[in-house]
């Protein structure tokens, strides 16, 4: 019997997964005048870097995007989605570093 793997946990394959904002609209439900939206906001951020190419985005944005849907359909306000995103990530990253010491 072939058993499945368990991509949230598949870092080699999160670290590869980078997608364009058409395939995040499309996988999140959320419209990419939204997603864009949210990146001038600096809630969000693409990785291209190079002026005029299309926005890609990688796990960690991809994550955050579904995590602030999350809160705004519990009733959140985007800027109260936001900044509670943003103490979890931190407290994600702190919690991280004290566990690689």
């Amino acid at each position: 019997m072939t058993q499945k793997k368990d991509l949230s946990f598949d870092y080699d394959f999160l670290n590869r997964l980078i997608v364009g904002i058409g395939e995040v609209a499309q996988l999140t439900g959320i419209p990419a005048r939204q997603i864009r939206y949210w990146e001038d906001k600096g809630i969000i951020a693409s990785i291209t870097e190079e002026e005029g190419k299309n926005r890609r985005y990688n796990y960690e944005n991809i994550k955050k995007i579904l995590l602030i849907k999350e809160l705004l359909d519990e009733g959140y306000t985007l800027d109260a989605a936001a900044t509670k995103i943003q103490a979890r990530m931190q407290m994600i990253e702190q919690t991280l570093l004290k566990l690689k010491k």
